[in-house]
């Protein structure tokens, strides 16, 4: 088959997804024609999605969080939408000249906001899977942060708005729960790249921090001053500094970069991340305990950390108090083992759930008493 990735761009982890869903299908003979990637104007798109999806990328602007004091801020985030609408109509019509000019067989959507306005509009009869841990919010056994009723029914409005007409809903989730195909919900394993499967952890004396938005670091800078011997190293967004910017012997920022981020992440002894659902889901393939601090007012992140503890992963915080961690550690059970038994039935899932739309499957043998059946 030939697919069409459609993927958000905003953080890594749609962007992680995509390269392990490519792994996956080249693997079982499909081809991956293209990766169209929406993000924020004026945002950089980390090298490591280039030099790893190997197909060709196209990008769009796309609506996206912004951000004021570590914390989501809704007003602008609406009024970047209105200010930029003129250049989001521009994408839509270049998503839709791109795909008529590559006709894939299949699109598949890892979150993309112009997903399922796209099918509306366009009225396209390419089917459509979208992929996102997002769309387990949908699943009546999900369980959300208290008092957070309006949060996800406007979540939930904005994952239904991204798969409007899809065909099939693929969610993630760090956890087994009963799939309910007639809503079109399929739960499904995380989504890892091979590079983190080809990892061997070790424990070294120091925490790795992810951060999705350099402004957070401020609150690391500050506990960091009460607690200098602790070792952090902490990567960030932040594009007017050096790829590595040392504060001093035992604080260091780096430019994402895939490779020397997954170094580190199998050596640290434990890691700080915004409750992005891909960070934790590698942590805990690795065996790593996680602390979780959502970014105030994303809900989504809220989401993450609560449904991270349920699962095993580590413990949640408001904010980045590292003492918290350090409370935390000599409780923490280790959940790798369970979690890779449920990763490991993943690739036979997506497989299936993407063949069930290729018009021409290939011709499948099955050894049968000595004998060949086609």
């Amino acid at each position: 088959m030939k697919i069409l990735f459609l993927v958000q761009g905003e953080g890594r982890g749609h962007l992680t997804q995509a390269i392990s869903m490519s792994q996956i299908l080249r693997g079982a003979g499909h081809d991956i024609v293209g990766a169209m990637v929406g993000s924020a104007v004026g945002r950089l798109i980390p090298s490591f999605f280039e030099e790893q999806i190997h197909s060709q990328v196209y990008y769009f602007n796309a609506p996206s969080i912004a951000y004021n004091g570590g914390g989501m801020n809704v007003k602008r985030t609406l009024l970047g939408l209105v200010t930029h609408l003129p250049q989001y109509i521009k994408s839509l019509r270049y998503i839709h000249q791109t795909i008529r000019e590559i006709q894939p067989d299949l699109i598949i959507s890892f979150y993309e906001t112009y997903s399922g306005l796209y099918n509306v509009l366009y009225g396209t009869k390419i089917p459509m899977i979208c992929v996102a841990h997002q769309y387990l919010i949908l699943h009546p056994d999900f369980t959300s942060p208290k008092n957070s009723g309006i949060s996800r029914i406007l979540i939930n409005l904005n994952s239904k708005a991204a798969s409007w007409k899809a065909n099939q809903r693929l969610a993630l989730s760090f956890r087994e729960m009963e799939s309910l195909p007639d809503e079109k919900l399929i739960v499904v394993p995380p989504l890892l790249r091979q590079e983190v499967r080809d990892l061997y952890p070790l424990k070294e004396d120091f925490f790795l921090v992810y951060m999705t938005h350099h402004s957070l670091s401020e609150q690391i800078i500050a506990w960091h001053l009460k607690h200098p011997e602790i070792r952090l190293q902490c990567f960030w967004d932040k594009a007017d500094v050096p790829d590595e910017h040392q504060i001093d012997e035992t604080l260091a920022f780096h430019r994402i970069n895939s490779q020397k981020y997954l170094s580190m992440l199998a050596s640290c002894r434990a890691l700080v991340t915004t409750a992005g659902f891909e960070s934790v889901c590698e942590a805990m393939y690795l065996g790593k305990p996680v602390m979780m601090v959502p970014v105030p007012n994303h809900y989504e992140q809220e989401c993450n950390a609560l449904d991270g503890v349920i699962s095993g992963a580590g413990v949640t915080s408001k904010s980045f108090n590292l003492s918290v961690l350090l409370d935390y550690l000599p409780h923490h059970i280790d959940q790798s083992e369970k979690f890779r038994n449920w990763y490991h039935r993943g690739e036979a899932m997506f497989i299936k759930n993407v063949e069930v739309f290729d018009k021409n499957p290939p011709v499948k043998q099955f050894a049968i008493a000595g004998q060949t059946k086609k």
